[in-house]
């Protein structure tokens, strides 16, 4: 295939997962992470995928780090804005610094990286830009306002972005998971995983990252064109859009 796919916070949990199958589907993946090294060294023996550490919602790092992939792999076809973090409380318990690293990360980080691949992806004439959203920006989630807020956020950017790149060849489209096993849902007591979470999904069971990851190379394919702005429920039927 010979496209290049870089995946945001693409070492560990939907995004390894990610990673992994953009990989399997003949790209050449990069995934970047925020800090973990020796989460990101076991990755690296692991997959083989190339790896790059940046703060997303940084733009002048995300600068440099998109220089040195381009320079080293070649332009990035395939975007897929996976890193995002939790910072819970209330809003009447939230300080400005929760809900400012939150949004850094999940919108900014959004803004940042498809601002810095969209020049190269308009004169290729070809582009997919994927953003890893959240049944929470659908819904909204007590205790999320700033988490919440982003993933709703990236929703709106997708659309609009969608609209002013369809005719260049570039489709933008959102995901929004549910609940997926990965190492931190599955850190939540089982009694509670039983008794409250997983009886609202009407499948009945929690959701895979691999799930996820195959919804990606879907929309990452070439023969995916005429799917652009739209959000990708994957939620086992927990929110119904």
């Amino acid at each position: 295939m010979g496209r290049i796919a870089l995946v945001t916070g693409g070492t560990r949990g939907i995004g390894h997962a990610i990673s992994v199958a953009l990989k399997d589907s003949g790209y050449t993946v990069v995934a970047s992470f925020a800090g973990n090294e020796d989460a990101a060294a076991g990755f690296r023996e692991e997959t083989g995928i190339q790896t790059s550490r940046f703060d997303v919602g940084d733009f002048s790092a995300c600068e440099a780090a998109l220089q040195e992939i381009e320079n080293d792999v070649g332009p990035i076809d395939v975007l897929v804005n996976n890193a995002g973090i939790t910072r819970d409380k209330p809003l009447h318990k939230m300080d400005a610094k929760q809900w400012d690293d939150v949004i850094a990360t999940d919108l900014t980080g959004v803004f940042n990286l498809s601002r810095l691949v969209i020049d190269g992806m308009r004169a290729r004439k070809f582009g997919r830009i994927i953003t890893i959203s959240s049944i929470n920006g659908q819904k909204g989630q007590f205790g999320q306002t700033n988490y919440s807020a982003a993933k709703a956020g990236v929703i709106g950017f997708t659309k609009a972005l969608a609209l002013e790149t369809a005719a260049k060849g570039i489709t933008v489209n959102a995901i929004a998971p549910g609940y997926i096993a990965t190492e931190m849902v599955m850190a939540v007591p089982k009694d509670v995983l039983d008794s409250k979470i997983i009886p609202g999904i009407p499948v009945g069971r929690l959701g895979e990252a691999s799930e996820v990851a195959r919804c990606v190379t879907f929309l990452a394919d070439d023969e995916a064109g005429f799917i652009t702005g739209s959000t990708l429920s994957v939620n086992g039927g927990q929110y119904l859009v």
